[in-house]
């Protein structure tokens, strides 16, 4: 977040630890090395998640190029049969010994008309931003990664901010569902409507979501500004502003009491360039921080300070879609949890108490504010969210988020991101989606045999 050079932030590091009077030692010297793993067995390969937590050697890896070739797999290959898009979530929603069945291959435009574009689901969220901008069409909102692929976004109801708008699932209008028996069913609000408001978000546990029509407006272009302050006025100003702008978000910088906020407006004014995203190098840049001064809190916190201190308000204005969305090189894993908005304050500040008793965290903590949803798996179903995220860096001890977060997160009736990490399984899940029967009576309607149900989506549903 802190958009300095990484040598400025050490050199300024070991200016003022000199000046108080101590020697200045890396003692953590970067994050652990990454993990060595024997090779696959002979005739198989090995997929893993984007962050390198969650690995498999499935039978196979598929790609068909159109729905017929995709009927044949779900018919005749070895089950569990899991879909994938980008890889990006921390659950392990794709692990499986079966067949991995990629949609990169099924993706683009179909057609389009006026508020609404038909899309290949394995599109990547960047290629769709540039492909609605082609047609004149703009998404209202998108997810902060813009690498993930629309199904498996839907999938997993991944979210943008914004008090207006839901998650992305809510911008689908109608849909196709490749289910066990190879049928292609459509879905919308009148076809299928049951079947629509679950799969919708649905985990790929109903089947393969093939393509899927969006909701659309004209060209949006959006003004960006962001801006330091110290956490408590963020926490107590977040409600109005969340209201007044268009798209409003907010970092914790973990060891500075200071939050980086973000605002988005829509506008007319001309576009203007923009750097190379400065949030990716201030996390390069905190741990820097983290490596040459963990062993002294109070001096991180000030020369985090000092460094924030400097910083300009930027201002940018550009397309939604490179704006809301963006490139994320830095690999973390995350916890995510979604919970009513009158609870942000007291656990906000529960997490951030429990997170700095790690001195080894540099990652912000996010929060942002998401409107309800109807989909009857999504976290947002039928309630105002606001929601809290915590990350590690992908080769880091993240252990303390189940033993030291989420119980925080469900004290305070907070639902887990799907796509991120969490240990809720059956029995406690069930109680937090006034749907859940519903909706597994629904899936055994339409995968009897639990042909995409791996290990981690049995537990989900069956316990």
């Amino acid at each position: 977040m802190i958009t300095v050079s990484r040598r400025s932030a050490l050199m300024l590091a070991a200016a003022a630890a000199g000046g108080a009077g101590i020697a200045t030692l890396a003692l953590n010297a970067g994050d652990p090395p990454e993990r060595v793993s024997s090779p696959p067995p002979p005739g198989r390969a090995r997929w893993s998640n984007w962050s390198g937590l969650h690995t498999c050697d499935p039978e196979a890896l598929a790609a068909p190029a159109d729905v017929e070739e995709l009927r044949d797999i779900v018919l005749k290959a070895k089950g569990p049969i899991r879909p994938v898009g980008a890889g990006h979530s921390f659950s392990p929603l794709v692990p499986t010994e079966g067949t991995i069945v990629s949609l990169d291959r099924l993706k683009g435009i179909v057609s389009h008309e006026s508020g609404t574009a038909t899309v290949g689901a394995g599109i990547r969220l960047f290629a769709l931003g540039e492909a609605l901008e082609g047609i004149g069409q703009s998404m209202e909102a998108l997810p902060d990664i813009n690498k993930q692929s629309l199904a498996g976004a839907l999938a997993t109801a991944t979210h943008g901010m914004g008090r207006a708008f839901g998650s992305l699932s809510e911008s689908i209008s109608s849909l196709q569902l490749m289910t066990a028996d190879g049928k292609v069913l459509e879905c919308d609000a009148e076809r299928n409507a049951e079947l629509f408001a679950a799969t919708r978000v649905s985990l790929g546990a109903l089947g393969i979501v093939t393509q899927a029509r969006l909701k659309t407006r004209g060209p949006l272009r959006l003004r960006r500004r962001t801006w330091f302050e110290p956490i408590g006025d963020a926490i107590a100003a977040a409600a109005e502003r969340s209201r007044s702008h268009r798209h409003y978000e907010f970092y914790y910088v973990t060891f500075t009491g200071m939050a980086y906020c973000i605002s988005h407006d829509e506008t007319d004014t001309p576009v203007t360039p923009r750097k190379p995203n400065a949030e990716n190098e201030g996390t390069e840049d905190l741990m820097t921080l983290r490596d040459w001064l963990c062993w002294a809190p109070w001096l991180r916190r000030l020369v985090a300070q000092g460094l924030i201190s400097n910083q300009e308000t930027e201002g940018v204005v550009g397309p939604a879609w490179r704006l809301l969305s963006t490139d994320r090189p830095k690999r973390f894993n995350e916890m995510e949890y979604h919970l009513p908005e009158a609870a942000l304050k007291a656990c906000l500040e529960e997490v951030i108490a429990a997170v700095e008793r790690h001195s080894e965290v540099y990652f912000p903590i996010e929060v942002r504010f998401i409107a309800p949803d109807t989909s009857w798996l999504s976290p947002f179903f039928e309630r105002a969210s606001a929601s809290i995220a915590v990350h590690m860096g992908h080769t880091q001890d993240h252990s303390f988020f189940f033993r030291d977060i989420e119980p925080i997160f469900r004290r305070f009736d907070g639902r887990p991101h799907w796509g991120k990490l969490h240990s809720l399984g059956a029995r406690e899940l069930a109680p937090l989606y006034p749907r859940w029967r519903e909706f597994t009576e629904l899936r055994r309607t339409y995968d009897s045999a639990g042909r995409f149900l791996n290990p981690h989506l049995r537990s989900t549903f069956q316990g």
